[in-house]
């Protein structure tokens, strides 16, 4: 009886650390995916797969939001879903994959400077000095590097779109952490990814056109369902299950290996090449986050860490 608490605990480090792991393949399958069909479709796709995936949690979890908490639901989607990501794939579209993925290193600071401006959680000198380091390091990344738009290199404006995605991000994340305080994770999760991909449903086609179905190639729909299904709805269960049995505050660590594994992808698969300063400012934003997560006396409900 004794083994099963630490048994727990194990398999729930080990469900965080997958669903980072995962996370960190997203952009590799997008720019896979952006070869063949624009930033539209390829996000339209991607949640098209996740919700499929989803589908069982869909039937067998009937929602019983009010009508204020729909209203949350549905503003939360739209910003986590077709807000989000079609920001931050287009700017992985005018990136590359090594950049784009060291940008989101910033994601656990920015999510705790919200959690002490949102949740009037106070940011410790700790927090204010992994802040500094942390946009430091993304300023020497997206300014420090050489930017050739025309050689399928990384660029400044590429670069600022998936921050500004990310600073989305930090609301979809607060809003939900809200509804999970009165409804399931699960219900939470399908539910808002449901709304999101019927959203992308609707402006998709208007925006950029119909998805395309003929003339994508196996190796293009295999990296949207593999963004789909792994990188989308896989994670976010992982994630939310291992959240259930260990302390947020010490698993945190673990989403810094998103930006690593999606920029050893993109240098080691792709063949892009990282400067001196953007390997410089990847490390400023792992060590900051790191230190954060791991030093920090955050409790299990702060949205910093959900």
């Amino acid at each position: 009886m004794s083994s099963s608490p630490a048994k727990h605990r194990t398999l729930g480090f080990l469900s965080a650390f997958l669903a980072s792991c995962f996370w960190g393949c997203g952009f590799y399958f997008g720019k896979i995916a952006l070869a063949e069909m624009n930033v539209g479709s390829m996000v339209f796709y991607r949640f098209v797969f996740a919700t499929l995936g989803l589908l069982p949690l869909l039937v067998l979890h009937r929602p019983r939001f009010n009508a204020a908490e729909w209203r949350m639901l549905l503003i939360a989607s739209f910003l986590g879903v077709p807000l989000q990501f079609i920001l931050q794939f287009k700017g992985l579209s005018l990136t590359t994959v090594s950049h784009a993925a060291l940008m989101v290193g910033t994601m656990p600071v920015i999510l705790a400077v919200g959690a002490s401006l949102y949740a009037h959680e106070r940011l410790s000198r700790l927090g204010w000095s992994a802040l500094t380091l942390s946009t430091t390091g993304a300023a020497l990344i997206a300014f420090g590097g050489d930017h050739h738009p025309t050689a399928n290199g990384p660029t400044l404006a590429g670069d600022l779109l998936v921050v500004l995605s990310l600073l989305i991000a930090l609301f979809w994340i607060l809003f939900n952490q809200r509804l999970m305080k009165l409804h399931s994770h699960i219900v939470v999760t399908a539910y808002g990814v449901a709304a999101g991909t019927v959203m992308l449903g609707l402006y998709v086609p208007l925006a950029y056109g119909p998805p395309p179905i003929h003339g994508v190639s196996l190796k293009a729909w295999a990296a949207l369902a593999a963004s789909g299904l792994l990188c989308t709805a896989t994670t976010t269960l992982l994630w939310n299950w291992g959240m259930t049995q260990v302390p947020a505050s010490q698993a945190g660590v673990l989403l810094n290996m998103e930006p690593l594994i999606g920029s050893l992808l993109g240098v080691f698969l792709l063949k892009e090449h990282l400067g001196p300063l953007a390997w410089l400012g990847g490390a400023m934003i792992l060590t900051a986050a790191i230190a954060l997560t791991t030093h920090s006396n955050t409790p299990l409900e702060d949205p910093a860490m959900v």
